[in-house]
């Protein structure tokens, strides 16, 4: 087959997707990387209906991959994942409306295009995460603990395009990343980025029944194959606070080769379509009981 990878300098250099593009040419296959954040893109000849099989994009948020992308769905070209699913995660206001309306457990979310307008918010919401809504890695993520400390950081707030903040969920300072590739769930347990700990490394850890179930939804709400959801466990049940398209796979045994195999699957997929369910149900591959496979919803299907 002939794949498109879209990788921005940010990811030049990173493990995630270097060795999956290495996985596939040593499988045979042929694969051209294209770097949107350092090339002049003549966007008028930039998709060519029959030169590839699938386009894959690896880049950061904001960045012009997404574009190049959707220029490559718009003709009719098989995407991973699906470059509607894509844009619906990485505008991070957009993911709470949908989320939130399809019955995922995300926060309340609040949107403002000017960050003085955060002073809105009732006293009664602090502490609130702000972040922004295109964010990525942890960028720009502030706990906010009163409205006095919101004064403080708005001229750091003021480049940063719409913002998101959302009440804090209490939580041990620890969050779980659950990763979905090739219909499987893999589970890790990593320092929250509001509570950095350099004694806390990313480790494997099992995967709760509520927790997979929760994740299984997230692949279907937003119409992703390969994603990540990073999942508070609360005082009040586990809470979504933050979806990623194509992310880092850490601690996933054999990621490059999952990644590659699910990479393919959908490349021979019949052309670009809305999630739709498949057939196959989640693995789950931890330390889930046999009863609870039963209860979690097929993957999201075919996005491409």
């Amino acid at each position: 087959m002939r794949l498109c990878f879209l990788v921005e300098e940010h990811y030049r250099h990173d493990g995630m997707p270097n060795e999956v593009i290495g996985q596939l040419t040593a499988w045979g296959h042929h694969v051209d990387v294209v770097r949107p954040g350092g090339s002049l893109l003549r966007m008028t000849e930039a998709v060519d209906a029959g030169a590839h099989d699938a386009w894959v994009l690896k880049t950061v948020s904001g960045g012009p991959g997404l574009t190049l992308l959707e220029a490559a769905a718009a003709a009719g070209l098989t995407t991973v994942n699906d470059a509607r699913s894509i844009r619906g995660v990485r505008d991070k206001a957009l993911a709470a409306a949908i989320g939130r309306g399809r019955g995922l457990p995300l926060p309340p979310t609040y949107a403002v295009a000017r960050p003085e307008l955060l002073a809105e918010i009732p006293a009664a919401e602090y502490p609130l995460v702000v972040k922004p809504a295109d964010g990525s890695s942890g960028r720009a993520v502030h706990l906010v603990s009163s409205p006095a400390r919101l004064e403080t950081l708005l001229p750091a707030l003021a480049g940063e395009g719409m913002l998101i903040a959302q009440p804090y969920v209490p939580n041990s300072g620890t969050d779980i990343k659950v990763y979905a590739v090739g219909g499987e769930l893999f589970a890790t347990e990593r320092c929250s980025p509001l509570h950095p700990d350099p004694s806390v490394r990313e480790r494997r850890v099992p995967l709760s029944a509520e927790v997979a179930t929760i994740a299984a939804q997230v692949g279907a709400v937003y119409g992703l194959d390969l994603y990540g959801v990073d999942v508070l466990l609360g005082p009040d049940g586990p809470v979504v606070v933050d979806v990623n398209d194509f992310p880092s796979f850490r601690q996933v045994p054999d990621a490059a080769a999952r990644v590659a195999r699910a990479v393919l699957d959908l490349a021979r997929a019949d052309g670009p379509a809305l999630a739709a369910p498949v057939t196959l149900p989640y693995t789950l591959p931890l330390s889930i009981p046999a009863q609870a496979t039963a209860q979690v919803p097929a993957p999201a299907g075919d996005a491409v």
